[in-house]
């Protein structure tokens, strides 16, 4: 028996050579990110008033009454407008199908990018070359001009289903760009490479160790996607483009401007849903800014530990008393 024959050759184990997985260590860290936390609370606030404010606020936000025009009062918060429909159940009544239109353009966009993404920078080839050239096809077109002309070839009374193909359509180019240049780098990393020695299928090489190490560039492109679906929608409502019966914050600023509401000085009519586009979107902002300042290293912030009891009330002192200690240690040097 020879000293080779005595060496027992272990089965590489690839799930220690993949990296940690973020998901834990993101929660761990959300109560220490205050923009996180401010994001989420805003974030929540809205959800809330999407699926309970129709329930408290029941009835038609589009019934009219002979009262137009009417300023904010105990019984109409924000006032009424032209044709006396209340403006404050408008809003509520409308958070949900922004809400609705949002998330769903953004996990739509981000599932069109990360197929589309994913498969050109993992085979590479002539299927690369083929998904990148439409990619920079959709990518060199302005989008916005390309949403209207599609939004106004198809008819406006087809409610927002229309509005999320549109939109899915002209905005999945940018996160699939993203998605493939990561996709191109771990594809040569030395998990993916043992897992592949080890005879894994390409299904479990994709979605077991490549997409999931990608997960917070895709929540970054979910929510700028959302965003973007957004302000897209307002947009195109503002502009007429999509079914005008349907309430939603854009809706309300279509018929506020065609009703002359900022000349004639109703700023209930057309504030609010403004208000309330931007503190969305700014939530979806500093959800994101919290996620990168966890994931990016560069823009973690290491809390440093300080002693507790006695050892610690004793090195605060001179946060405590700043001028007592800088005295003396005037007099310590001048001695």
């Amino acid at each position: 028996m020879t000293v080779l024959d005595s060496i027992e050759i272990q089965p590489t184990n690839t799930s220690e050579m993949r990296p940690k997985k973020k998901a834990g260590f993101i929660w761990f860290s959300l109560p220490r990110s205050g923009a996180m936390r401010l994001g989420f609370g805003i974030l929540g606030f809205f959800i809330v008033v999407a699926l309970i404010g129709p329930l408290l606020l029941p009835g038609d936000p589009n019934t009219s009454t002979p009262f137009g025009n009417l300023p904010p009062s105990p019984e109409h918060w924000l006032g009424t407008t032209t044709i006396g429909q209340d403006i404050f159940r408008q809003l509520v009544d409308g958070t949900r199908l922004s809400l609705l239109i949002g998330f769903t353009c953004g996990l739509l966009t981000t599932l069109v990018a990360i197929i589309i993404g994913v498969t050109g920078g993992y085979f590479g080839g002539w299927i690369d070359e083929f998904l990148s050239m439409i990619s920079n096809v959709f990518l060199v077109i302005p989008q916005l001009p390309l949403i209207i002309v599609l939004a106004a070839l198809v008819p406006s009374g087809r409610g927002p289903g229309t509005v999320i193909v549109v939109i899915t359509i002209t905005g999945w180019a940018w996160g699939a760009r993203v998605l493939r240049s990561i996709t191109l780098t771990l594809r040569q990393r030395d998990y993916v490479q043992a897992a592949r020695v080890g005879g894994e299928s390409t299904f479990r090489l994709i979605f077991f160790e490549i997409v999931p190490n990608m997960g917070a560039i895709i929540a970054t492109n979910f929510i700028f996607a959302t965003i973007s679906a957004i302000l897209t929608e307002a947009t195109l409502e503002f502009l007429g483009l999509s079914n005008l019966n349907q309430v939603s914050w854009g809706t309300m600023l279509y018929w506020a401007q065609n009703n002359d509401a900022l000349l004639g000085g109703y700023w209930s009519w057309y504030v609010p849903p403004g208000i309330c586009i931007a503190l969305l979107c700014t939530s979806l902002a500093l959800i994101n800014y919290g996620i990168d300042s966890i994931v990016n290293p560069r823009l973690r912030s290491i809390p440093t530990e300080k002693p507790a009891g006695l050892s610690g009330l004793v090195s605060r002192l001179p946060l405590l008393f700043p001028k007592k200690y800088a005295r003396r240690m005037v007099q310590q040097h001048g001695e």
